[in-house]
């Protein structure tokens, strides 16, 4: 085994432990399999990135969980244009 020691900027490390952990993987880890990739493809190769949803996916979620267990707070429709005059309201 080797150690490596480098110095990046506190945030940029903070950010990407973020990323790391919402992989399931340590810095260490990610730093091991980031080497092993440029062995295999002799570049800089790949991205790696998680589906992190943005605020309004997040919100529709919600949403639809809180569809999920109280059903009696939707709406219903016998046909699409029961839809659309609900709609156009």
């Amino acid at each position: 085994m080797a150690n490596i020691n480098i110095r990046i900027d506190g945030e940029t490390k903070k950010k990407a432990e973020q990323v790391f952990s919402k992989l399931g993987m340590t810095p260490t880890t990610a730093i091991t399999l980031f080497y092993n990739q440029v062995i295999r493809t002799k570049s800089i190769p790949f991205e790696l990135h998680a589906d992190i949803p943005n605020e309004e996916t997040i919100e529709a979620i919600k949403e639809i969980d809180d569809m999920e267990k109280h059903p009696e707070k939707g709406k219903t429709f016998n046909s699409v244009d029961e839809l659309m005059e609900d709609l156009l309201k």
